[in-house]
């Protein structure tokens, strides 16, 4: 299998789905960037629930949302690709529009919304990866997927900027932002439509097409649903850590998250070409070992105390973003390489389910495991990750070179 040593941006974005396709991507991505980190915030002011009512409303609509992943990998084997894209771009129009309507107090329509936002954020990831499988190949489809996640992270981070610098208008720009959320849906489902891309199962013989099982990935699969914390550890961990034991100042932990976007950004492409000479499975542990390394230099700069320990904690940050990036750069493209053509969508909506469990029930572990100390939590997180690494490292495979 090829290794791609270069960055060429007109390639990449022709691998991603053509230009199209990409400005579909940014779109999507800056509604949610305008909503998404507001959502909560919606629920309390505009709709005037109780915080714990609106949090339990979004988490039952996010995992709910996962429901639907294995009609959505039956739906991407039969051929459709960008059709797939589009109807989780369209589904969210419906969740913003449920939240306009919702009047105050309302908490049957607010999570109905959280349902049909939960269904359109789960099916996008494996319908996008599906999408870019179709265009590209070999090492060119990795780049593909790590330069379509750095412009979604700077989608996301442009919109949460802009959110943000309008929420001085109270309910009333809240409510503004929802509306253009759900325009820039609209527009991007349009757009990832006219790409008009699917295959051709019917080239396919019909016994493979539906007696051919999606690869079992146990070992990958369960070793997902741990990676996956890594992701919630500038939101959730490092701000728990910082406010409620070092009682360091929030801007630490903005500054932290601000610093973890930019490096997604800037270094996803770059990353996961320069891997790309190595097997993607190799990479994925690697990403593990890179992982359990900073979960450990979190527990050390924990214990520095007040003045040192938000410094020490900034630092490692870096070197987990690092984990990261490896990993969301291999994880994905290991899977689409793993799985046959005619199940390919069956294979990435599992891989989905796995990533959806574990951003689920992570915000839960993690505040659990911080309550009892730092140990606890990074302790805890780093043996998980190294044994889930070592489980993806010793998994048997039937095709070599992944």
């Amino acid at each position: 299998m090829g290794t791609t040593t270069k960055i060429q941006p007109r390639a990449l974005v022709r691998a991603s789905g053509g230009p199209r396709y990409a400005v579909a991507l940014a779109v999507d991505a800056l509604g949610t960037g305008l909503l998404r980190p507001f959502l909560l915030l919606y629920g309390v002011t505009v709709l005037r629930l109780s915080p714990p009512v609106t949090g339990i409303a979004m988490t039952v609509g996010a995992v709910a949302g996962l429901v639907c992943m294995p009609a959505v990998g039956r739906w991407l084997d039969r051929g459709a690709r960008s059709t797939v894209v589009a109807a989780s771009m369209l589904v969210r129009v419906l969740g913003v529009a449920l939240l306009l309507a919702a009047p105050a107090g309302h908490v049957g329509l607010f999570a109905t919304a959280a349902l049909f936002l939960g269904i359109g954020n789960q099916a996008w990831p494996a319908a996008h990866a599906a999408l870019v499988a179709t265009v590209a190949h070999g090492r060119e489809r990795d780049a593909a997927l790590a330069g379509g996640r750095a412009l979604r992270n700077a989608g996301l981070g442009v919109g949460g900027l802009l959110a943000t610098a309008c929420l001085t208008g109270g309910t009333a720009a809240l409510q503004a932002l929802a509306a253009v959320t759900g325009f820039a849906y609209l527009a991007a489902a349009a757009l990832a439509w006219s790409v008009h891309l699917r295959t051709q199962p019917a080239a396919v013989p019909a016994e493979d097409r539906t007696d051919e099982p999606a690869p079992r990935m146990r070992a990958l699969l369960a070793a997902n649903v741990v990676y996956v914390f890594c992701l919630n550890v500038p939101e959730i961990a490092v701000p728990l850590v910082l406010v409620t034991q070092l009682h360091a100042s929030p801007v630490w932990s903005a500054a932290i998250f601000v610093a973890n976007t930019v490096l997604v950004v800037a270094l996803q492409v770059p990353v996961t070409v320069l891997l790309s000479r190595f097997p993607r499975r190799t990479v994925l542990a690697l990403a593990g070992v890179v992982l359990t390394a900073s979960y450990l230099g979190f527990l050390a700069a924990a214990s520095l105390g007040h003045d040192w320990g938000a410094p020490a904690i900034g630092a490692v940050s870096v070197v987990c973003t690092i984990g990261e990036i490896i990993y969301a750069g291999s994880a994905t493209a290991l899977v689409t390489a793993l799985a046959p053509a005619p199940v390919l969508g069956r294979a990435l909506a599992r891989f989905q389910l796995s990533t959806g469990f574990g951003l689920a029930v992570s915000p839960a572990a993690i505040t659990a495991l911080a309550s009892h100390g730092s140990a606890a939590l990074w302790g805890s997180l780093s043996a998980a990750t190294l044994l889930s690494a070592s489980a993806v490292a010793t998994e048997k495979e039937r095709r070599s070179g992944l």
